[in-house]
């Protein structure tokens, strides 16, 4: 599923024709897909497809076309403090856009059913927070993956607001998915070959409406034991922050408030990386016209009359565009490297070194 918008060069290219084509709407949501690059989430040897709008599926591991994406997202109507569950999780793309929007004091579940693909998920959170100077722009919300099946859920949980399923949902396990949500709360999942936003106006009503047509692989039914039952799945409780993490935050968030124009969520407008320098690529080539004779074998091959007799002399013509398009380049000014202004405040505090490093989870970057 996909393809609905052109192919990109780079994240941002890829943010802005989902922007143009309508999926991505509200500049939360383009603040979130531009925060994560999602060519991060794929293996090395098919990161070329990375932005292109289409799905990407290699064993167990699999993402969503972006149109999908950010269609949920703006579906879900995320805001600061919601709870969330993602049910298919997969990689934690998604899981881990949702959790720069809903802040360090949402609550963020994934349920995945392959245990290697919750390992591929950590490993991403992981690389996420150490090294993308995006962490530092956003109060983070970080996902908790569990490893099960969706459908084995235990009765005994608190309800969420906020839940998205990444598989084709059974139409009788649609009233199960319901009684996920709080009264208020939002569902999105593929049903019936449609993406469809269910909001929970009660405690026995819902208002249903369908967003696209999609294609999704079906939930995989819960295998049962010995017994016959299949085992019930225990969700993680809600989020406890301790005091030194309360301090920590507070403190972060006190540095980015003084640093204007640092780039954080508030701040008006959306940032984008650093533009790129494209040198524009010139192809030479032969022109040739066949003239063929009151029907005879006969053929003549007449030049393009803009074909010089010295074949050096378009070669050279075309060596000096290639100067003039370099020159070019390098004449205008190059974009200077972000600065971390809240690492770089951080890290000038009158404070132990063990404590700056707490201050930025001790991150590599």
């Amino acid at each position: 599923m996909g393809g609905a918008v052109s192919a990109g060069e780079d994240n941002d290219e890829l943010i802005d024709n989902l922007k143009e084509a309508q999926y991505i709407r509200s500049d939360v949501v383009e603040q979130a897909f531009r925060a994560i690059d999602r060519a991060d989430y794929y293996l090395d040897e098919f990161k070329e497809n990375a932005y292109k709008d289409l799905a990407w599926k290699h064993g167990n591991i699999h993402l969503s076309a972006p149109c999908i994406y950010s269609e949920v997202m703006e579906a879900l109507d995320l805001h600061p403090g919601l709870s969330f569950l993602n049910l298919g999780s997969g990689t934690g793309y998604l899981s881990t856009m949702v959790g720069l929007i809903l802040g360090p004091f949402g609550i963020n579940h994934g349920v995945e059913l392959h245990a290697d693909v919750i390992e591929y998920a950590k490993q991403k959170l992981d690389q996420f927070v150490r090294t993308s100077d995006s962490f530092d722009k956003f109060d983070f919300c970080e996902p908790c993956f569990v490893s099960g099946n969706c459908l084995d859920i235990s009765l005994d949980f608190s309800a969420y607001d906020r839940v998205y399923c990444g598989a084709g949902v059974q139409k009788e396990h649609e009233e199960y998915m319901k009684n996920l949500l709080k009264i208020g709360g939002i569902l999105v999942m593929p049903i019936e070959e449609k993406l469809t936003k269910i909001t929970r106006t009660s405690t026995s009503t819902w208002d249903t409406k369908k967003i696209l047509a999609v294609s999704f692989a079906p939930l995989i039914q819960p295998s049962k034991g010995e017994t016959g039952k299949a085992k019930s799945l225990i969700l993680p409780p809600p989020n406890v922050r301790t005091l030194q993490d309360l301090s920590r935050i507070a403190i972060r968030t006190r540095i980015k408030k003084i640093n204007q124009g640092f780039g954080c969520r508030g701040v008006s407008g959306v940032q984008k990386n650093p533009p790129r320098f494209k040198r524009k690529r010139l192809r030479r080539r032969r022109l040739d016209t066949i003239v063929f004779l009151d029907k005879q074998i006969y053929a003549s091959r007449i030049p393009n009359p803009f074909d010089f007799d010295d074949d050096n002399n378009n070669c050279e013509d075309v060596d000096d565009d290639h100067r003039e398009e370099e020159e070019r380049a390098a004449s205008e000014p190059k974009a200077e490297p972000q600065v971390n202004l809240l690492r770089e405040k951080i890290l000038s505090l009158p404070l132990p070194d063990p404590l700056k490093y707490y201050l930025l989870y001790y991150r590599e970057k």
